[in-house]
């Protein structure tokens, strides 16, 4: 799947309207990846791949502006300076809008939040939210994740520009948890300088009532949602996974949390993102795999056979 930078009126790219087209067309559910700073659409790809081989179809939208390749995005950082949670929550709204069928929605970090907002405007059938970034209502800041932000923080205007990290931020930030080789190649193979304002706007969310960071957590029409936690995140520590996680239980649907093992913020896209991966598919399976199009594509054998695998495990903090 390729992407382009060219926009038609309705805010959408060529390819985001071709990545629709072809969902409609197929007639299976669509999952929707969403990526957060410092990445882009592909970072999603072999998710993409692993579940259009579960019977799925992916969509992988651009944030506004999103350079279609890694270098374009480091060649020209200024067109993604300047994009709000706001802003991203609504284009993304306006592809599902798009979708003849309510998609799956996954989403890491910002992304992860993104996916919360969506879910709670009633637009997922069943959500995944990654190493979710705080909304309004989570409190806790662990100082691991002060220091992760900071490179953006750290300087008011940046506020209104697109700010990229150097591979020693990175290594904090993201890929703290792989070794030194995996790490150089997750920095060169997908880090991008990402919009300052998202960090801004969550960081003062709890002050602010106005704030575009916030998430509807008792809408009935939500769905079933997954929070992933990497044990050891530095961006999104276990506290702050956890307290979104509560607060989503305040919805009356199925909410539920899993930490994955030694893993860190880098987690969907490094060496075992399957892991992750096969998380998420058995929770979306749980929720939307049996209907009649994706039991004609996968045949009732292999249905039964995941449907009652890999089930979600639990860690809820007394």
């Amino acid at each position: 799947m390729s992407f382009s930078a060219s926009s038609s009126s309705d805010g959408l790219t060529a390819a985001e309207r071709a990545q629709i087209q072809r969902a409609n067309s197929s007639g299976l559910r669509p999952v929707v990846f969403v990526h957060g700073l410092w990445l882009l659409p592909g970072s999603w790809q072999r998710w993409a791949e692993a579940f259009e081989e579960a019977g799925y179809i992916a969509v992988m939208p651009d944030w506004p502006d999103d350079p279609p390749s890694v270098a374009e995005a480091n060649a020209n950082p200024g067109v993604m300076a300047g994009k709000t949670v706001g802003q991203v929550a609504d284009h993304l709204a306006a592809v599902i809008a798009r979708l003849e069928r309510k998609p799956a929605v996954i989403g890491h970090s910002f992304g992860g939040l993104l996916a919360q907002i969506l879910a709670g405007r009633g637009l997922s059938a069943v959500t995944v939210a990654i190493d979710p970034a705080p909304f309004r209502g989570v409190l806790p800041l662990p100082v691991s994740a002060l220091k992760a932000a900071w490179p953006v923080l750290g300087n008011l205007a940046n506020r209104r520009r697109a700010v990229p990290l150097s591979y020693e931020q990175f290594r904090y930030a993201f890929a703290n948890a792989v070794s030194e080789d995996e790490a150089q190649a997750l920095y060169r193979d997908h880090a991008v300088p990402a919009p300052g304002a998202p960090l801004f706007q969550a960081a003062i969310a709890n002050v602010n009532p106005w704030t575009e960071v916030q998430v509807d957590t008792l809408n009935q029409e939500r769905g079933p949602l997954l929070v992933v936690s990497g044990e050891k995140d530095h961006t999104v520590p276990w506290a702050i996974a956890n307290a979104s996680f509560r607060q989503q239980q305040l919805n009356p649907g199925l909410t539920e949390i899993v930490e994955m093992p030694n893993r860190g913020h880098s987690l969907v896209i490094d060496s075992g993102w399957r892991e992750v991966a096969d998380k998420a598919l058995a929770f979306v399976r749980r929720f939307v795999a049996a209907d009649m199009l994706e039991a004609a594509y996968l045949g009732p054998d292999e249905i039964g056979a995941h449907a009652g695998a890999d089930e979600v495990d639990r860690r809820v903090a007394a």
